[in-house]
């Protein structure tokens, strides 16, 4: 059943992996490639030049650091946006990749998924998952899920371990368009499936951006979660930022446009990359918060990214 019509407010997390705000400039991919939702929406590229705050629609750069040393990194970095922690401090540095037992506990403690259903909102994670996902992770060929995984499963901790994919979409959802890709076209995700899968068809960006609306307008919580710019950034399995980029702004242009009235939109990252094209590596860089929607003037005390978690649950429980 969809979330109580009456709700004041519904939130849709758009969790894009590796983008930082720095300064327009030449070495500055989401300056140089053409954007257009995004553009319109703020009068300019997602740079330093575009921060702003008005009724509806605010852009500010959030600290990804958190007062430690060195750069910030994706299992800390998700875990202190995902729970308001800070992560890096309480690791007594900043971990990459998969969150292990500590950064899981703290999740499982203290998701802002978790707690949004304990007040009795419904909340969803949009991305689908392949068979081949899970198979990987009882083989251990994978080492586990993401912290972004890890922090929509708590909402379902008693499976958490035992049948994740009783709780995740897959490609049956998918197929009906009730899911939204990692790669948004679905091309990747496709190519991911075994032989024996039915074939799912592709989508136009923009499509993908009305079938995400469509979840998001019935539920409290959506997570939506996209590391194509991060795989760019690192210059991983041959993805351009360009190519990224240009997917996540034709998802944008089917989300503004289908939007429903009462979700705000919150697009945040975990740290910086994709913003300084001159080197793979992660970035020093705030990374943005962008809320737009009924709710943006909740989220312009942000300063950090530990600070988005517990407005969250102010907002919603």
């Amino acid at each position: 059943m969809p979330d109580s019509p009456t709700a004041p407010h519904r939130l849709l997390f758009l969790f894009v992996d590796g983008i930082g705000l720095a300064p327009a400039g030449p070495d500055n991919p989401l300056s140089t490639t053409p954007m257009p939702a995004l553009e319109a929406l703020l009068g300019g590229p997602l740079t330093l030049g575009s921060v702003q705050r008005r009724k509806d629609l605010a852009l500010q750069p959030l600290d990804a650091c958190l007062g430690v040393d060195g750069l910030p990194q994706s299992a800390t970095g998700q875990t202190a946006l995902f729970t308001g922690v800070n992560a890096p401090a309480h690791m007594g540095r900043h971990v990459a990749a998969f969150p292990g037992p500590q950064l899981r506990g703290l999740l499982r403690q203290h998701s802002v998924f978790k707690r949004v259903a304990e007040s009795g909102g419904r909340v969803t994670f949009a991305n689908p998952f392949t068979p081949g996902y899970f198979q990987a992770l009882a083989e251990r060929r994978r080492r586990g899920h993401s912290a972004t995984t890890w922090a929509y499963l708590a909402a379902h901790d008693e499976v958490a371990d035992e049948d994740p994919a009783s709780v995740l979409r897959g490609p049956e959802e998918l197929a009906a368009d009730h899911a939204v890709t990692w790669d948004v076209t679905r091309d990747r995700f496709q190519a991911a499936l075994g032989e024996d899968e039915a074939p799912i068809s592709p989508v136009p960006a923009p499509e993908a951006g009305r079938h995400l609306a469509a979840l998001a307008g019935d539920h409290r919580l959506t997570l939506f979660d996209t590391f194509l710019t991060d795989l760019a950034g690192h210059r991983r399995f041959g993805l351009e930022a360009a190519d990224a980029l240009t997917r996540i702004d034709g998802l944008l242009t089917g989300l503004l446009a289908h939007r429903p009235p009462d979700v705000t939109l919150l697009l945040t990252s975990d740290h910086g990359n994709l913003e300084e094209a001159t080197h793979k590596r992660h970035t020093r860089n705030p990374v943005p918060l962008l809320t737009h929607g009924p709710a943006t003037p909740h989220f312009t005390q942000a300063h950090k990214i530990t600070d988005l978690a517990p407005l969250i649950l102010n907002l919603l429980t």
